[in-house]
């Protein structure tokens, strides 16, 4: 289901499943499972995530809906789908979301666990699970929220209309939309932009971003106070400060 291609340090994660890309449990799975080792890939600094075919993922896959009896099953469905999200969100690399298509209802979740996003301007991005007598399982009540203010995302959620790509950036959920012929460029240009950072300091500011959820400024501050302690007597900080004396091209080595 998921195929992984490198472009120097920066690996294309992409979804085929036809027609629509479903996230049955299984994707989910092997999803979390290509993220485990692309973890451990010292030659992977940032991760593009795609979908092949017509969409970015469509949604859960609802077939797997109609063997669930009990609230109980629902709600372990849910926190799986929970858990890998929270794993994308949390991760130590960079993970940018391309879409095109259209990311609906866990689609759209699975894009909003990622870092950056990247949209087609037409693309179609919504929760729409309450045109199924549902709601959102995998923290989408949460996530958009965060993302365009309480009363769009119940405007979203509420009415199941999608919004487009060109729209998602009008309200925070992307960070640009380009026409979808150059969607995929478009991200592996800003995810070989930060490739050339120093993995190190990216994944500094990346765990002080995260952290900022769930702690005080004054803790989170505090943290900076160290991290900037702990990156500045690497060996890629003293490349970085070389460079810029010297005017050259900084060669971060995550050292």
């Amino acid at each position: 289901m998921f195929s992984v291609q490198q472009e120097g340090y920066v690996a294309i994660l992409a979804l085929h499943r036809p027609p629509a890309n479903a996230l049955a449990s299984s994707v989910l799975k092997e999803l979390s499972e290509r993220l485990d080792a692309l973890k451990e890939d010292e030659q992977v600094r940032v991760i593009v995530l795609h979908g092949e075919g017509r969409f970015f993922s469509a949604g859960a896959d609802i077939k797997e809906f109609t063997a669930i009896e009990a609230s109980e099953q629902a709600a372990e469905l849910a926190r799986a789908g929970q858990q890998v999200m929270e794993k994308i969100e949390q991760f130590p690399k960079p993970i940018i979301a391309a879409i095109h298509g259209a990311a609906l209802g866990g689609g759209l979740e699975l894009a909003m666990s990622c870092h950056l996003r990247i949209v087609a301007e037409n693309a179609k991005l919504g929760l729409p699970e309450l045109q199924l007598g549902i709601i959102p399982g995998f923290a989408g009540t949460q996530r958009l929220l965060r993302h365009v203010g309480m009363a769009k995302a119940l405007e979203m959620m509420w009415t199941s209309e999608p919004i487009t790509g060109t729209e998602a950036v009008q309200w925070g959920l992307a960070n640009k939309a380009v026409p979808e012929e150059q969607l995929l460029d478009t991200a592996k240009q800003l995810a070989q932009k930060i490739a050339q950072k120093s993995p190190i300091s990216v994944q500094a500011v990346l765990k002080l971003v995260n952290e900022a959820r769930t702690k005080t400024f004054h803790e989170c501050v505090e943290k900076e106070a160290q991290l900037f302690g702990q990156v500045f007597v690497t060996e890629d900080a003293k490349e970085g400060i070389s460079a810029f004396i010297e005017k050259r091209t900084p060669q971060f080595r995550g050292k």
